[in-house]
């Protein structure tokens, strides 16, 4: 009888204590032989087979990389699912005064009506090989570093020819902790995709800067595209004869909702994580590179957030812009936190005391190891000062947009004297021209002047004279009011600052107009000075690679107990968690999901960034949820426990069953540095639920004829 009763007590421990919160961005091709077991533990009905096959379809073949986001495929007519975020540029490209999609959304009532957008491309992968044999077998151990890395771009141009030669496929092959393995991506590519639908920015970005990467989020961050394929099924580009795809496989979408400790899993494509990182490294981040990044994007944020408010037109043009500024800046100011709370140097450190300690222990690592960690606190001291100028250079000098627009001239003037004859040089005239069309159509030259003197006095106050750029020592030397009157001279005599100026230069190019161009002195003086930089900085940076090579091959040979996933690299990865809720700080308890209620509740009739369309606001009074609701409630995001990055922004959030529940966005604020250092007590991604999506399709926007294709599961 006790010992049954200590089983019944275990089974009931089991059920009660919450499940534990799993760290990883996992390669699909290995699900079976590290991750399906344990993933059916916490909920997964599905195998391996079912999530990765190159033998049937599976939930691979109904996930895109959608230019550097994830999307995935929501209907049998190759509708997709992607964030409004995602979306946002090529929404803003289809925008104008009169057909301000932005603000009013856009729903294709049908398939005459979506629209074309060109230059967006989606990636199927259409499998994943290991070619480390192929990449790295034989190369002999004392070959200098030049010599292996020509060796192995030679054989990686050869196997992905081999792989996809006679095909219309593509291949790329990444190297895997940090180029101890190598896997083969096998993609295909489609090239007409069109907008279908999008809410208004008041709901797709509702909440703005305030809300980003903070819990409670109450944001439909969605939007809708077409895959279209040739009448055969193949890629092509824009064609009217073209029809919508008719895909492998697509998600069944669950409206039976989610609760606490529901198994979620997201597939996806993750940008890029550092999670063995040294404690010298982590360091260097949070004391000098997010620091210096945050103070000169505030600076940039500050001038966009004034000039915007002022117009319409300004609005729209750098809507996107400032998205893309803030959400690196917002990011970088919760990694900083996260980290420090986490503890994160101190805990890296006790782990490098271990990995020391084990080496230490055993002669053949002490040899091969024994100098690891000294020559990594060594190379980031000597990284730091070319770091600072490189930081600077991009986040200061050419985030100031004249600057990058007077490199396209100066490209443009390459062009024009290396033409061989007058037909080529009036197409490097004609390709100048319709790049200044694009350029112009969302430039305001009034935020570029100000930043433009923002950042150059940001180069007086932060660095020695000795340490500028030259130029920047000759502005300050020679001109009176120096950053200001520079400023004020180049944007009333460049060529690239007005409209009317450009266009007379299309009409009579000169090539020596365009060199006496004061932005391109401007420019010059910053890349010339840059390229002095580039080679001492990226030396240093080769150096750490090659040190951190081996700690990843050293870490896996120290620790044999310990599973080390990938870090990601833009390739198609799966975590897996729950559904979870969190503990903020001391004392704050976040609930792991918001309602229509609380997006009301924020409501500010007029604000840029909490006010909301009437209709919303209606239908949430008469409770007007339809099927999409849960326990009376329409729910709006949640919180789970899956490891996401940058990439992840679109990602299918999926239940054990394989199918679609949400739809990620974004992490908590306290969760951001799981870019370098994942912590399962405050590390959450935020989801979109796809109740609410639907809820916005269907009740608000009035567009249910989109659903008709979808497979509900009641």
């Amino acid at each position: 009888m006790k010992a049954i009763r200590a089983i019944l007590v275990a089974i009931m421990v089991a059920l009660v204590l919450p499940l534990p919160a799993k760290e990883g961005m996992w390669l699909p091709i290995l699900l079976g032989s590290l991750n399906e077991g344990d993933m059916q533990s916490m909920g997964l009905k599905l195998s391996a087979e079912d999530i990765y096959s190159v033998n049937q379809s599976s939930l691979k073949d109904a996930i895109v990389n959608f230019g550097g986001c994830t999307a995935e495929l929501i209907s049998s007519d190759g509708l997709l699912l992607t964030n409004h975020h995602c979306g946002l540029s090529w929404i803003q490209k289809q925008s104008s005064v009169e057909n301000n999609y932005l603000d009013d959304g856009f729903w294709a009532q049908n398939y005459g009506q979506e629209l074309q957008n060109n230059g967006l491309r989606v990636t199927f992968l259409v499998r994943m090989e290991d070619v480390t044999e192929k990449i790295l077998g034989g190369l002999a151990a004392d070959m200098s570093e030049e010599a292996r890395t020509a060796e192995i771009a030679k054989r990686i141009e050869a196997v992905s020819k081999a792989a996809t030669e006679g095909t219309s496929y593509e291949a790329q092959i990444r190297p895997f902790y940090y180029g101890n393995e190598y896997y083969m991506l096998v993609t295909e590519v489609f090239t007409d995709v069109r907008l279908v639908g999008a809410p208004p920015s008041s709901v797709g970005k509702y909440g703005g800067d305030t809300d980003n990467w903070l819990w409670p989020r109450h944001t439909g961050d969605f939007s809708l595209f077409r895959i279209y394929t040739a009448p055969d099924g193949s890629p092509a580009d824009y064609a009217e004869e073209n029809v919508p795809m008719k895909p492998k496989k697509f998600f069944p979408i669950s409206l039976k909702g989610v609760n606490v400790g529901d198994f979620t899993m997201v597939y996806g494509y993750p940008g890029r994580t550092q999670e063995y990182l040294t404690s010298y490294a982590v360091e260097m981040i949070m004391e000098v590179q997010d620091p210096l990044r945050i103070g000169l994007r505030d600076k940039r944020l500050a001038v966009m957030a004034e000039e915007m408010d002022k117009s319409e037109k300004v609005k729209i043009q750098y809507f996107s812009k400032q998205s893309r500024v803030s959400n690196g800046y917002k990011k970088w100011k919760g990694e900083i936190r996260g980290l420090k709370r986490a503890d994160a140097i101190a805990k890296k450190r006790a782990f490098e005391a271990e990995f020391q300690k084990r080496v230490d222990a055993k002669p053949e690592w002490k040899a091969a190891y024994g100098s690891l960690l000294t020559d990594f606190k060594a190379a980031y001291e000597e990284l730091l000062p070319s770091l600072f100028a490189n930081e600077y250079f991009y986040e200061g000098g050419y985030s100031i947009e004249v600057v990058r627009a007077a490199r396209r001239a100066y490209d443009a003037v390459i062009g024009y004297e290396e033409a061989t004859d007058e037909e080529a040089k009036a197409q490097v005239v004609a390709d100048f021209k319709d790049w200044g069309e694009r350029y112009f159509k969302d430039y305001h030259a009034p935020i570029d002047r100000k930043i433009t003197e923002a950042i150059l006095r940001s180069y007086e106050q932060d660095m020695k004279p000795e340490q500028r750029p030259e130029i920047l020592q000759v502005i300050a030397k020679e001109i009176p009011g120096g950053a200001g009157k520079f400023a004020d001279y180049i944007f009333s005599e460049s060529l690239l600052t007005d409209e009317t100026r450009f266009a007379g230069l299309i009409e009579d190019f000169s090539v020596d107009k365009i060199m006496r161009d004061p932005s391109i002195q401007l420019m010059a003086g910053l890349v010339n000075d840059y390229q002095t930089i580039r080679p001492v900085y990226q030396a240093q940076q080769e150096k750490i690679d090659r040190l951190t090579r081996t700690y990843m091959k050293a870490l896996r040979e120290v620790f044999p107990e310990k599973t080390f996933y990938p870090d990601a690299n833009s390739t198609l990865r799966l975590t897996y968690g729950k559904v979870q809720g969190m503990e903020a700080k001391d004392g704050v308890r976040y609930k792991h999901y918001t309602t229509l209620q609380g997006v009301v509740d924020k409501y500010v009739k007029g604000d840029r960034e909490f006010d909301l369309p009437e209709r919303m606001i209606d239908l949430q009074a008469e409770g007007d949820y339809g099927k999409y609701a849960q326990d009376g409630e329409l729910w709006v995001c949640f919180l789970a426990s899956n490891h996401t990055s940058g990439g992840n922004s679109g990602s299918p959030v999926i239940n054990g069953e394989g199918q679609l529940i949400g739809l990620n966005f974004d992490r908590n604020w306290e969760g951001t540095m799981s870019d370098i250092y994942y912590d399962v007590n405050q590390c959450r991604n935020i989801s979109v639920d796809i109740r609410y999506v639907l809820w916005v399709i269907d009740k608000y926007a009035g567009a249910g004829h989109l659903l008709k294709n979808m497979e509900l599961v009641e």
